[in-house]
């Protein structure tokens, strides 16, 4: 027997000595598990339900609906020359991939405990297949928006679009980008302090308040100035305003906000990473 052979690893594990540490060719390497988990979050969620994949669906649109008649037809909150039903279900289809992401992600260690005490693979293989199976929830709620989309505009209503949409997947990853650094950031700080389970729920429903999904976020600004300051340092603002104007062409696109989304999400990405790399060392303990 050649005992060369016998003594080379497919793959050799080794304790992280850098905790900002992201392993693509490792991630690459584990590439069906990411796929194989990506599917259980699809097909699981909705297998025992009488509507099954239709929750895709009736939430948004749903959602939409008493968001337009609570916000615009009863308050008076006005859209311009865009239909308000189509201005919230944009927003609301944007909205619900940040929320995805984050409520799927920030569960990650207690809900994966089992199978984390049991078999070595890169823990961040879970995390990532909860926004790529978000993703695609997205892609099925926002062809909804596009079918209204087309309705509202052979009905009359005044809609274009503008060169800016060809960025609108770029702002879509940055939404994901800070789902998924603020979710390994709440999972970690879990394994600990369990009450944050109920918080994530209670203040996810407080921040879209603050995040100009109902609303154009120039008008909170001018209502109330006084909170005004919260939207404006809210980078999720910035994402739910700009994705407007790229779907709808209405508001205004702020570079300064833009740059500051970009900014505030690496920071909030790299911080969840490290806390993340450092708890899965010891989770398994407090869990």
């Amino acid at each position: 027997m050649d005992s060369k052979n016998t003594n080379e690893w497919l793959f050799e594990i080794t304790p992280k000595n850098n905790f900002f540490s992201l392993n693509f060719k490792e991630i690459w390497q584990y590439r069906d598990l990411l796929m194989l988990f990506v599917k259980r979050d699809i097909i699981t969620v909705y297998k025992q339900t009488v509507l099954g994949p239709l929750w895709y669906l009736i939430q948004p649109l749903f959602t939409s609906i008493t968001f337009t008649i609570i916000f615009n037809n009863v308050a008076g909150i006005s859209t311009g020359v865009i239909p308000p039903f189509l201005f919230n279900l944009a927003s609301i289809t944007v909205w619900n991939y940040f929320t995805s992401c984050l409520t799927g992600t920030s569960d990650t260690f207690k809900s994966n405990a089992s199978i984390f005490g049991k078999v070595y693979f890169p823990r961040i293989i879970t995390p990532l297949s909860i926004v790529v199976s978000n993703l695609i929830k997205f892609g099925i709620q926002f062809g909804i928006f596009v079918a209204f989309y087309i309705f509202y505009y052979f009905q009359g209503a005044k809609l274009s679009l503008n060169a800016s949409i060809f960025f609108f997947p770029m702002l879509i990853i940055f939404m994901g980008i800070l789902g998924l650094g603020l979710g390994m950031l709440i999972s970690s700080m879990v394994t600990k302090y369990r009450d944050l389970n109920n918080l994530v729920g209670f203040g996810i429903q407080l921040l879209m308040y603050l995040s100009a999904v109902m609303y154009p976020m120039e008008l909170i600004k001018e209502k109330i100035p006084n909170v005004g300051w919260m939207v404006q340092y809210n980078p999720l603002a910035y994402v739910i305003e700009t994705s407007r104007f790229m779907l709808l062409d209405i508001g205004n696109i702020s570079i300064y906000g833009l740059v500051y989304t970009i900014v505030v999400t690496s920071i909030v990405f790299f911080i969840g990473l490290l806390v993340f790399n450092k708890t899965e060392k010891s989770f398994i303990d407090t869990v």
